[in-house]
Parts: structure tokens; C-alpha cells; sequence
């Protein structure tokens, strides 16, 4: 990964189309975001992908009920997720849909190879049928008690509570979500994807250092107990690609879906022209491909996509990055489970950049649940940016504006601070490479803490008073600009917006490389207005609110 000479690819698991952006999809989004902002920051080559997931039979029921069609839903919901994601600076390469017809395109291909090499097989199964509806039910549409632990309100694909997987049909006291009745048992023949001809590839793959260590043992669990074919077919009625040859049969929306990640990228080569595609996925690529999923869904990345990848001729994930569940004050906030603080509610109270940060502080490289508090985040925001950092560059802006017309001085104090703060950039450096985003948070709420120490102990205010000190006063202010930049460079990856006035205010661009050139006989621009304080108020109001 620190090899610069490889081009890497980066996705984030896709939104469903069902519904709107919430924090929940944010977090995942952001960290991504801030990782590859990271790798441009360090001028290495990288592209960030993502789409929505825009099949199956939620899809469809969402469109009935709003009297519209389901292409005019996903593309409603195409648009204001592309929008909210630019609005949290989250920028990507391309960001697709899964109903795309390069993805149909590739679905077929990929089903055909996998039926000619005989990893599929029908068979006859019992599924739940809603008998009021006339219709199949799938996983997400039925809740019972799970049959491992006997959790209630559980959907029939896993348990929330203890991680199984089990068939729909094996919930206890199943009842279906449209209409509150109890399903009935009913036969149909599917396709099934031979998950158990890859054991071997799969101990191979999880033991190659490709997954979290906590994740690899959960791996090994299902992999020591008996794999399950993969039921990759669905019935009508269903909104998705139809199953060449079988006139009823339509893609399972997690067949479909995973597929996107290879159709998005192809997309982007044809935008583009100068990517190649194979260059990229084919078995043999020397780039890396690094994908960040939520918990809830190692499954299919861990097992089932690697899989079908093997079996089709693809290249494997380098690194699969998983992590937990956002809750607040111990809630998971989740839209299935009634608990939701959407992306648009957020923007109507507070920025983009804050929430960026805030994330930031929580996230490590494991898959710990990431708790989120309201006025936890107040404090953070008005303590580390307003009272530390902003505050770093309006104490020495306003001397340098008064008495030097904003030009630095030419020379740099010989000081143990600048050198540190130049030694540190390596251990943030690792932090970066690493995900671990609250370690960086950490060192530079240190480092800010350090720098307005250091001004408050030399007391320019004090110095200037003496003419002669003149000199020292531009010296030491100058040392406090500089030291700040060193701090915003650290930032950018996190606060893009935040970062791009504050380039504007220093009159330069910033680069990771510029950390140890310091700005020397260099004229910036008057420091204004750059960050707001967040009122206690705003929480409260926010939290009637939603």
C-alpha cells in the first residue's frame, strides 16, 4: 500500500434506492473520502467509485406506494444522492447506478461463465408467501425471532444481535412486513450458486491478510461450518435484471450488486478513455482495489464476491475494510430499524466540515460501533477548531496585518517546535496510511495545543510594544503561520471546504510535500471570518427536530 508505483481503486458499499442518504451512510463515505484525499494529498493515483443499489423487491413496493414507476424512483434517488454526497465534500470518481445497462450487460456475462463452468444449480425450494399480497417474500420483508439465539425483530436474512445467517424460512414466529400476516410455505425452483466448490480458494483468500482481524475470525467461523449454495434467482414480481433464459426468474439484487462495483469502474473507462479496465481487474493486476463495507454485509464481500471474482477470472479485493455501526448514545441508527438522522436534516443545522471532523476523531481500523453525541461534538468543534487552530492563525494574522502588511518574515526561528512539528508528520503519516483518523485527530489538537502555547508563552501583544522587538515579534508570528499551515496540511483529507478558504488566506496551495518548506518572505492574504462556533442551542433545537 505505501508503494506509490501502484494505482489503486477505491469503493464504498452502495446505498439502496429506496431511500434518502443518512449519517449512517455518511460515515462509511467519509472515511473512504478522507482516505483517498490522503493518497492525492501524497500526489499518488487513485480512483474512488461508488452507485446506488437500485434493484429488488423494496424497490418496487417503494414505487407502487408513491404511484410512480421504479426507473423514476432510482433516478429521483441517483440525483439528491449524488447531490448530498458532493454537499459533504464527498467526491467521487464516478458514482453510478446498479441499473445501469453496462451492469446488465455484465451480469449476463458473468452468469454464463459461471453456467458453463457448472457452479450453478436448480434446485426446488421452500420460500415464505404472503397470501394476502400473492407474492414471494424476500429476506428483508419478513421479521421473526432468530433461530440461533432467539432474538426478536430480526429480518430473514441475519441476525443483527449474533451475526447468523440463516434462511428465511428458518425464523421462529415469522410475520410479513406489508401485511402484518403470517406466510405461508410455498415451492419454486432456483438457481444456486456453489459456494462450497470455493472452500479451499476462500481458507486461502482470508488467510492472505486481506481482512481485519476480527473479521478474518468470523470468516473462519462459516468457513469451518458447512458453506451454503447461494440462491442467486428471485420471482417475480421484482425489480431487476431478468435471468437469460428463465421467462419469471430475475437476479437476486445481491448478484447484481456487487457486479456493480466492476460495471461502475467500466463506466468511468469509458468516460475517461485513458483507464484501462483490465488493468485494473484482471487476475493478474499489480493495482490494488480496496473496498470499505459496514459489518453487516462481510458476508457477501468476504465469501459470495470473492467467489463468483474466482470463478469468473477476476482479481480478488487487496483489502476489504469493515467497520461498525453508528449509534447514538448507544442507538443504532438505522432507516429499517425507525432510527434515522438524514443527511439533509444535518445540512439544515450544521456543515459538512464538522460532521468530516467529528467522524474523524471516532474512526480506527477496527469495526467497534462508532457512538456518536451531539454535544460532544459542540465541544470538539468550538475546543479543537475554533478555540485552537482558528485561533493559532487569527493571533498571529492580526500582528503580521498591523505592523508587517501580511508579508512573513524571511527567516525561520531555530526552534524545537517547528522541528517537531515536522518529525510528527511521519507518525501521522502511518495514521493516515493506516485509518486510523482519531490518532491524527489527536496529534493535531496536540500540536495546536503546542503552537498557541508557545505564542502565549513569547507574548508578541507584550513585545511589540518596544520597538525593538520589532523584528523578534515578525519572526515569532511568522513561525505561528507556518506552524499553523503544517496543521492545515494535516487537515486537508478531513476538512476539504475549511481547508480550501484557509489556502486562499495563506495564498498557496498545499501539498504533503510542502510540510517541511515553510512559507519564507511570503505575502497572505487578510485574515478573515473562517469557521463558526457552534451554539449549545443549535443542539437542542436539532434534536427536537429529528
Amino acid at each position: 500500500m505505501k508503494n506509490s508505483m501502484y494505482k489503486s481503486l477505491v469503493t464504498c458499499a452502495f446505498p439502496y434506492a429506496n431511500g434518502e442518504i443518512h449519517l449512517g451512510h455518511l460515515l462509511e463515505q467519509i472515511q473512504a473520502d478522507i482516505w483517498v484525499r490522503y493518497f492525492r494529498l501524497k500526489n499518488r493515483s487513485v480512483f474512488f467509485i461508488c452507485a446506488d443499489d437500485a434493484h429488488g423487491t423494496a424497490i418496487m413496493l417503494k414505487a407502487k406506494q408513491m404511484k410512480i414507476s421504479p426507473d423514476q424512483l432510482i433516478n429521483s434517488m441517483h440525483k439528491q444522492h449524488k447531490n448530498i454526497f458532493l454537499k459533504f465534500s464527498v467526491i467521487h470518481d464516478h458514482y453510478s447506478s446498479t441499473h445501469s445497462p453496462v451492469n446488465k450487460k455484465l451480469c449476463n456475462k458473468i452468469f454464463n461463465i459461471i453456467l458453463k463452468k457448472k457452479f450453478l444449480k436448480e434446485k426446488k425450494i421452500a420460500q415464505l408467501y404472503d397470501i394476502k399480497l400473492n407474492m414471494f417474500l424476500s429476506d428483508r420483508l419478513v421479521k421473526g425471532v432468530c433461530p440461533q439465539c432467539n432474538s426478536d425483530d430480526q429480518y430473514g436474512d441475519n441476525c443483527d444481535v449474533c451475526g447468523a445467517i440463516y434462511d428465511a424460512t428458518e425464523l421462529l414466529q415469522v410475520t410479513s412486513e406489508l401485511s402484518n400476516s403470517s406466510p405461508q410455505i410455498k415451492f419454486s425452483n432456483h438457481l444456486f450458486f456453489k459456494l462450497s466448490f470455493f472452500l479451499n480458494f476462500l481458507k486461502k483468500w482470508v488467510n492472505s491478510g486481506v481482512l481485519q482481524t476480527s473479521v478474518f475470525n468470523k470468516i473462519n467461523e462459516w468457513l469451518t461450518s458447512n458453506l451454503r449454495s447461494w440462491n442467486i434467482s428471485r420471482d417475480q414480481p421484482y425489480f431487476g435484471f431478468k435471468i437469460p433464459g428463465y421467462s419469471s426468474k430475475f437476479f437476486y439484487v445481491w448478484f447484481d450488486a456487487p457486479i456493480g462495483y466492476l460495471s461502475c469502474f467500466k463506466e468511468l473507462c469509458d468516460i475517461k478513455k485513458d483507464i484501462n479496465f483490465d488493468e485494473f481487474w484482471s487476475i493478474n493486476s499489480k493495482n490494488r482495489l480496496y473496498q470499505f463495507i459496514g459489518k453487516d454485509i462481510i458476508y457477501f464481500h468476504a465469501l459470495f464476491w470473492p467467489a463468483i471474482l474466482e470463478g469468473c477470472g477476476y482479481r480478488k479485493p487487496t483489502k476489504i475494510f469493515t467497520h461498525g455501526y453508528l449509534t447514538c448514545n448507544g442507538l443504532k441508527l438505522s432507516k429499517s430499524k425507525g432510527a434515522i438522522i438524514l443527511a439533509r436534516q444535518w445540512l439544515s443545522c450544521f456543515d459538512s466540515d464538522s460532521l468530516r471532523y467529528y467522524f474523524a476523531s471516532k474512526l480506527s481500523n477496527t469495526i467497534e460501533d462508532i457512538d456518536i453525541n451531539l454535544y460532544d461534538y459542540a465541544y470538539k468543534i468550538n475546543a479543537d477548531i475554533v478555540n485552537n487552530i482558528i485561533n493559532l492563525a487569527s493571533r498571529n494574522a492580526s500582528f503580521l496585518e498591523k505592523y508587517f502588511n501580511n508579508i512573513l518574515s524571511n527567516q525561520l526561528i531555530k526552534s524545537g517546535i517547528y522541528k517537531k512539528f515536522i518529525s510528527t508528520a511521519v507518525e501521522i503519516e502511518s495514521f493516515f496510511e493506516d485509518r486510523k483518523f482519531s490518532l491524527v485527530i489527536q496529534k493535531i489538537r496536540y500540536l495546536s495545543d503546542l503552537a498557541n502555547k508557545y505564542i502565549s508563552k513569547r507574548k508578541p501583544w507584550i513585545l511589540i510594544k518596544n520597538a525593538s522587538n520589532k523584528n523578534q515579534v515578525h519572526n515569532i508570528c511568522s513561525l505561528g503561520i507556518n506552524l499553523f499551515k503544517i496543521l492545515i496540511i494535516f487537515l486537508k483529507p478531513i476538512m476539504p471546504e475549511l481547508v480550501t478558504n484557509i489556502e486562499l488566506f495563506l495564498n498557496t496551495s498545499l501539498m504533503w510535500k510542502h510540510i517541511s518548506t515553510p512559507l519564507l518572505n511570503h505575502k497572505i492574504n487578510r485574515f478573515s471570518y473562517l469557521y463558526k462556533r457552534i451554539d449549545i442551542k443549535d443542539i437542542d433545537f436539532f434534536l427536537k427536530k429529528i
